[in-house]
Parts: C-alpha cells; structure tokens; sequence
C-alpha cells in the first residue's frame, strides 16, 4: 500500500458536479480540496449535453485544483445504476508456469476467461468484480498469487451498462482533459460509506435522494443484489413548489431550502412566509404549511413507488432497515416520512469530513473510498476490463438480451443460497444431531425476500 498519494473524485450529477481531492496517509483520506459547480447537461442523472457537462467539469476541477493547490490529471468517476446488469460470470485455465506456482499472468488469463461471453453491441463492460478463486477445486481464495497448483479458476460479478451512458461519461471527462483511473458503479461507493460492514453484510436497502433522480439499491453480503430508479428527484420538488406557487425556480429552491418540511402536521398554524409571485408587484404571505404541503405531496409520490418496488422482492424484511442520503434526504422530516411509509427503521447519512458533511457529497466521498480499500486483484481485473474493450474478445455465444439487476439478483441469490447450504452440510458432521436454539427461526424470517427473488 503507498503510504501518501492523491486521489481525485468526480461526481457528475443532475444538481451539480463534485470534486473532491483526498491525500491518503497514514491509513486514512484527508481532504485537501472541493470543487463545486452547477451542472448543466445532465438530466435524471444522465448525460444529455457533452459539450455543457465538459465546461462545468472543468470549473469544479479548476475550483478543486486551486484550494488543493494541485494539478489534477486522474480521476475516479461514479456510474449510474440506470439500466446496470450485473451477471455471475467464470473462467478457468491451466497453471502455465513449470513449477505451477500461481502467477500476476495467471490472474490476468484467468479474468480475460470470465469476460469471454456474449455481450450485446448496445452494452459495454464496466467492471469485472472478483468474488473467489478456485485453486485445484479449493474455494474461497481471494488472491492465489504465489500458491502452487494445477487449475485456477475465478468466480465473479461482471458489469455492465449501456454503452450511450458509458461513453457519454468517458467523452466528458476526456474532453475535460482528464483521465479515467477508476469507473465504478455508485451505489456500490456510497454503501462504502453510508453503511456500516454489518449493514452490507446482513442486508441494508440504500436511497440516494438526487437532484434528477432517487437510486435505490438493495445491499447484501457487501454486493449489490436489486436496483430501481425512480425518476423523481429534490429537483422536482422544487418544480412542485414553483408551478403551485406562480414563483420562479430559484425563489421556489429558496423556499425549500430556508422553510422546506416534509411533514405539514408538525408545523404550527397561522405561521406565514413571503414569497415573491408572478405578475404580482409585492410578496404574497404563504401560509408556511401550505409550503409543507406541496413538498410532503412529491415525496410520498416518490416514496410510495420506491416501496411498491422493494416490496415486489420482500426487500424490506433485510434487517438492516433503510439508509437515506443525497441532497433531497437534509430536507427537515424526510426520515420521520419515510419510517411512517415504509415501516421500518430509517436513518440519514452525511460524511463526517469537515467541508462535507452533506449528504450530497456522500457518494464524491464514497468513490474515494471505495478505491483505496480496492486490493491487487481488483486492479488487475479493472485493468483487464481498460485495456481489453468489447468486442475484441470472441464470443463464442450468439447475443443474448441484457438482464436487469433484480432478474441478475433472484439468479444469484439463490445460487448464494444453495452453495452455503451445501458448504454448511459438507462440514458438519453427519452424527452430530441438529439443535434449535434462539437463532433457530431467523432464516424464515427473511425467507420471502429470497422466495419473492427466485420467482419468474
């Protein structure tokens, strides 16, 4: 691990474009310098105008590289989970070294072996993702550099996305003059920093409250098991605000951000507030519920489509409840709204950085994150995936139709299932009589979120 080296995020997003400059030392990411623009070209979280998002990246980089005092050259770009596939893959090949020891090379034939299938033209690979290695039919290696045997094989996550959003992203920020060092999916860097290790690994459902659009990921043994996006974000609510209230959209972000609440019912009546109307020489009183009322109307629209989604797979049964981030989650009231819709226990995350503590900044902050505790194996295999691009690998099936994420998760949850099932059976001893104890029932009570997931 190097002891001190800079690492630079970008966060391209529907609000706003983020960067943020880390020098990690010592184990630990201290932040030198934030850039912050508005963004003008991207729109429910996608990129629709190259030539708009590429200005307003070079200006966060310039604000970012001044406070930082550094030139800014590589960054680490978050993916959006729109139309994100992420499928089981494998691969195995034979030791090709004399003494069978397990070399760099080996790892690097054995990942180009798991990305050898039929991806459609329209998609392209984002990420290989390493789940384990298989030296000899000995499972659970995570890195077999250096072990001696004669097969190796590689058990893996393979991502992919459309190819218009990917390339969108890389034409930007090379356009930026700027280069890719890491593509990452974004609910996997901001569950890097949002949750604790035990709330990915027990099971934690993740919403991302964005300025264009609210992300929603169910997160399970550190993978993202369930996406869904709900194109609905803090962006519309103030749309809300200033179509009822005839006011523009900068008084309406106003109004949100100085006396925006999300639960009408706990404001004290007859408390008003000025607000510049159209077509009207003086401020208008608005009655401040009133306010609340709009506001709280979009985010049970958006939280009530959020629930019908997690509920198609029993998702609100993982005992870690709901964590909330993203800029609209600081709205005042929106953890006490969303515990009364979904029913579980709901907490809000911002970065404890100083100069960070929004949520907004959560996944900037989670990128960085997320890389520097990425090991060799996982560089090797991202590199694998830069220099190799689709297409140029055979394939050796005719095109398939690209899975969505929660087909991908009732798949590979199930496999998940069977194979600890059949590890926990092979190690137990046959004559050791089964006992139930205090733990005996917590299987079934997650049963229907593995059940809904493997119905067709």
């Amino acid at each position: 691990m190097i002891e001190k080296s800079i690492h630079v995020s970008l966060d391209i997003g529907t609000s706003s474009i983020k960067v943020v400059v880390c020098e990690f030392a010592r184990q630990q990411l201290n932040v030198i310098g934030v850039g912050v623009e508005r963004s003008t070209g991207v729109s429910r979280g996608i990129i629709v105008d190259i030539d708009a998002t590429v200005e307003a990246i070079k200006r966060a980089v310039k604000k970012a590289e001044q406070r930082a005092n550094v030139t800014i050259k590589n960054v680490i770009v978050g993916v959006p989970s729109n139309q994100i596939s992420i499928e089981h893959c494998q691969g195995m090949i034979a030791v090709s070294s004399e003494n069978r020891e397990i070399t760099n090379k080996d790892v690097d034939n054995v990942i180009s072996a798991a990305k050898v299938r039929s991806v459609p033209p329209e998609r392209e690979i984002i990420s290989i993702l390493p789940q384990e290695f298989i030296v000899d039919g000995f499972d659970g290696i995570r890195d077999p550099r250096g072990m001696i045997g004669v097969r190796l094989e590689l058990h893996a996550h393979l991502v992919t996305g459309p190819k218009t959003i990917v390339h969108n992203i890389r034409r930007c920020v090379e356009k930026a003059g700027l280069h890719i060092s890491e593509l990452v999916l974004q609910p996997l860097a901001t569950s890097k920093v949002a949750l604790t290790p035990g709330e990915r690994s027990f099971g934690t459902v993740l919403i991302d409250m964005g300025g264009g659009q609210t992300s929603v990921s169910a997160i399970h043994e550190d993978q993202v098991k369930f996406v869904f996006i709900d194109q609905e974000g803090g962006e519309y609510v103030t749309r809300d605000i200033s179509t009822v209230l005839n006011t523009t959209l900068d008084n309406a972000e106003l109004l949100k951000r100085e006396f925006g609440y999300a639960i009408p019912s706990e404001l004290a009546q007859d408390r008003y507030i000025p607000v510049e109307i159209v077509g009207h020489k003086d401020p208008v009183r608005i009655e401040e519920q009133y306010l609340s009322e709009i506001i709280e109307a979009r985010l049970v629209q958006t939280f009530e489509n959020v629930k019908r989604a997690l509920n198609s797979v029993d998702a609100l049964s993982l005992p870690g409840g709901i964590v909330l981030t993203g800029g609209a989650s600081m709205l005042p009231g929106v953890v006490e709204l969303a515990e009364d819709i979904f029913g579980v226990p709901v907490k809000l995350y911002m970065p404890e950085q100083m100069g960070l503590r929004h949520p907004s900044f959560s996944q900037a902050v989670g990128l960085l994150h997320y890389t520097v505790d990425l090991d060799d194996i996982h560089h090797f295999a991202q590199a694998d995936v830069n220099t190799q691009k689709v297409g140029s690998t055979q394939q050796s099936k005719p095109l398939e139709k690209a899975k969505n994420l929660g087909q991908t998760f009732k798949e590979t949850i199930q496999q998940d299932v069977r194979e600890s099932e059949e590890k926990r059976v092979d190690k137990e001893s046959e004559n050791t009589p089964k006992k139930e104890g205090i733990f005996s029932n917590i299987g079934s009570k997650f049963k229907g979120f593995f059940d809904a997931l493997g119905e067709d």
